[in-house]
């Protein structure tokens, strides 16, 4: 409790350092942000992003090497230290305001709380645990064990999934999929997953587009109309994807497509200090766990 406690104050106090400091910016993106039907892509992020000249190897290996302390580890001051640190990076750094990175890092909150409440909670024919609740055909019980096992969970996948969008919302895809080539990944692979992350913006693309279409015509008057419009776009969708699909290939054939994607590769060096932080960092990390298990 102690550790959220202090995570919340640090994103208080970034908060307000971020909102004293790009105010007139915001605004801008506050009204960028809201357009009607207008979506922001992890992309955009990642290209406006104040380190988006690191290297992205670094980027990638730190975000990689931070994902697996907070896993093996397993501590929850080292999940909060994790936290704290690549919302920093993100924020200050990259200068990304709050405002958009709580609510991206948020989308995954509703997955990790169904995916822990079956680990706070049980069921028994008979009470049991230091708390339960009866609900007509059996108890519903839990302990003081039980929800800080599920809050020190829900704390280690929010650190993991906290590193991952360190790296995606400062390297563009095309930076990552770099890396991974490097890495020796398999070419199939690699390229399976540029193709299927650029379809899914498209996919949402031509969603929006015409979720917009039916709203300018009434589609979501009343909750029967919307039903019955939603099942029309779910159905158009298959179509349309197809035909996107087809598409797409056809243009990626006519630029010469001989099965491998080739993307510019900017070369970034590597700087001293960047190293350096990042080594004391890890040691950090590593401290903190022998310290505190």
């Amino acid at each position: 409790m102690l550790s959220i406690v202090i995570l919340l104050s640090i994103f208080y106090v970034l908060w307000n350092k971020q909102g004293r400091t790009t105010r007139g910016k915001e605004k801008h993106h506050h009204r960028m942000g809201h357009k009607h039907g207008e979506r922001f892509t992890i992309d955009f992020y990642a290209y406006i992003s104040k380190i988006r000249h690191w290297n992205p190897a670094f980027k990638v290996s730190l975000s990689m090497m931070s994902l697996i302390l907070c896993i093996v580890l397993n501590n929850p001051y080292v999940s909060v230290a994790v936290i704290i640190a690549m919302g920093y990076i993100t924020i200050i750094k990259g200068e990304l305001t709050i405002h958009y990175y709580l609510p991206i890092l948020l989308v995954q909150m509703g997955f990790i709380l169904i995916g822990t409440f079956t680990i706070a909670i049980d069921f028994s024919r008979r009470p049991m645990g230091q708390y339960n609740l009866y609900v007509g055909l059996c108890y519903v019980f839990t302990s003081q064990a039980k929800l800080k096992e599920a809050a020190f969970l829900i704390m280690k996948v929010f650190a993991a999934i906290s590193s991952l969008q360190m790296m995606s919302l400062s390297t563009p895809s095309s930076e990552i999929i770099y890396v991974l080539r490097k890495a020796h990944i398999p070419k199939i692979i690699i390229e399976l997953m540029n193709m299927i992350y650029r379809f899914i913006f498209i996919l949402m693309d031509v969603y929006t587009k015409m979720k917009n279409s039916a709203e300018s015509r009434q589609g979501y008057c009343d909750i029967k109309t919307s039903y019955f419009t939603f099942g029309n776009i779910a159905s158009n969708m298959l179509v349309i994807s197809l035909k996107k699909a087809n598409a797409y290939y056809d243009a990626m054939e006519s630029r010469c497509f001989d099965g491998e994607l080739i993307f510019l590769e900017e070369d970034k060096k590597i700087e001293t200090i960047q190293i350096v932080s990042a080594s004391a960092f890890i040691l950090f990390l590593i401290l903190l766990w022998c310290f505190t298990r």
